[in-house]
């Protein structure tokens, strides 16, 4: 049964369903867990909450009114209450049906501080749910739900934003930041295509979830900063099957979950793994998740290779023939541009600079932060460039390839641009 109570009614033992406001602002990760620790409750009791919504099925119940309430740790504390239940009224608002949000979208700008935010509560979240699956420990799909909806948010308001932030990984992070990028852009392309919210937040989940199943390879293997052999392939490929056998355990998981952590390696052309399916053999979530899954593979840098320019990599995306659904891969590119934020490109007068923004619906205009020219070979004065609105003619050439340039460090300076 599901209570709502003050934060002084709250004792050990309790599971905790939902606690109110912005899942960033306080320091539960989970979206519900059991109340076990004494400095949980005196942070929850000391929180600014009017009201906490609680599961008696699950925890224990509500301290009788006649009952003293502990201000420490008793002995008992871990026994579940035997006292009959006090009935408490849900606020008659809670039972009406909430108004859709409006999201106001912002600049790139204005976002990646609050993007940058997600990004990080979101691996610290995920790396101790997958690491929990790693021990053995049982899934709660439930833990995934404050990532997704944070990761949403954040999308909905600038999807290039914290898209283009999280492909800054390290091999340490690279398999947590994987899935949340994925999520992110699982979303954007949910949007896309027109998808219903319920069905983008599946989609969501599923890019969280698909690679699930890496958790049963061996972390030499996974974390590898060489080419793998055959068996280590071989081995590194059942993830895909290990993923889905773990989801299928787990209450309340979606079918999209489970079809896109089984499939995301499918090909349209049948030379896919684990089952070789092709064309119309592969779901349209399980399409979405191959591409997505592939695209912030190749722009990151893995253990064993540097990651390629974005610009680069949605050309060699959509000249790879059998690969991707040409539907799903159109509508990819459009969600994250034709120069995603974050490309390296070449203006037709030579300057060279960093994709820093997006103006829905014009692929071809987006805002660029200039830095270096490739007539000279020499550094600019930093410029923003707004090809939407810009008189000056001058317009992208081309992607441009920083090691041919001789850039330093692409990611550094996207880095500080991005902080900037």
């Amino acid at each position: 049964m599901l209570k709502r109570i003050a934060p002084d009614q709250l004792r050990l033992g309790m599971y905790v369903q939902e606690i109110p406001g912005p899942w960033m602002n306080h320091p539960f990760w989970r979206g519900s867990f059991k109340l076990e620790k004494y400095e949980d409750l005196k942070t929850l009791r000391s929180a600014k909450i009017e009201q906490i919504l609680i599961d008696t099925t699950k925890g224990r119940d509500i301290v009788m009114e006649d009952e003293p309430k502990p201000t420490a740790p008793a002995a008992d504390e871990s026994t579940p209450e035997t006292a009959a239940p006090a009935t408490v009224e849900r606020p008659a608002e809670a039972s009406r049906p909430r108004q859709a949000k409006i999201v106001v979208q912002v600049g790139a700008e204005q976002e990646r501080v609050q993007a940058a935010r997600v990004l990080t509560a979101s691996k610290k979240a995920i790396m101790t749910m997958f690491n929990e699956t790693r021990m053995g420990k049982a899934l709660d799909v439930r833990q995934a739900l404050p990532v997704v909806h944070e990761i949403t948010a954040s999308v909905a308001r600038n999807s290039g934003a914290l898209i283009s932030l999280a492909r800054l990984k390290t091999a340490d992070d690279y398999t947590y930041m994987h899935s949340v990028a994925v999520c992110a852009l699982m979303i954007a392309l949910g949007h896309q295509l027109g998808l219903s919210p319920e069905e983008t937040r599946q989609a969501g989940i599923a890019g969280l979830l698909h690679d699930i199943g890496k958790m049963a390879v061996p972390t030499d293997i996974l974390n590898k900063p060489g080419k793998l052999t055959d068996d280590e392939f071989t081995s590194v490929k059942k993830h895909a099957q290990a993923g889905h056998a773990i989801l299928r355990g787990v209450d309340g998981i979606g079918d999209a979950a489970l079809d896109v952590s089984l499939h995301h390696h499918e090909k349209i052309d049948g030379s896919g793994y684990p089952f070789n399916l092709k064309g119309n053999q592969i779901s349209m979530v399980a399409k979405m998740g191959a591409v997505c899954d592939v695209y912030d593979a190749i722009t990151s840098n893995r253990p064993y290779k540097p990651g390629w320019e974005p610009g680069h990599s949605v050309k060699r995306m959509a000249n790879n023939q059998g690969h991707f659904d040409e539907t799903i891969l159109e509508a990819f590119i459009k969600s994250v541009g034709i120069f995603p934020t974050g490309s390296c490109v070449v203006m037709q007068s030579g300057k060279v600079g960093i994709v820093i923004d997006q103006h829905p619906g014009s692929l071809l205009t987006p805002k660029v932060k200039v830095f270096f020219s490739a007539l000279t070979m020499a550094p600019l004065p930093i410029e923003i460039i707004d090809l939407a609105t810009t008189r000056s003619g001058d317009k992208i050439a081309s992607h441009a390839d920083p090691a041919k340039l001789h850039l330093p460090n692409l990611e550094t300076i996207w880095a500080s641009a991005a902080i900037v």
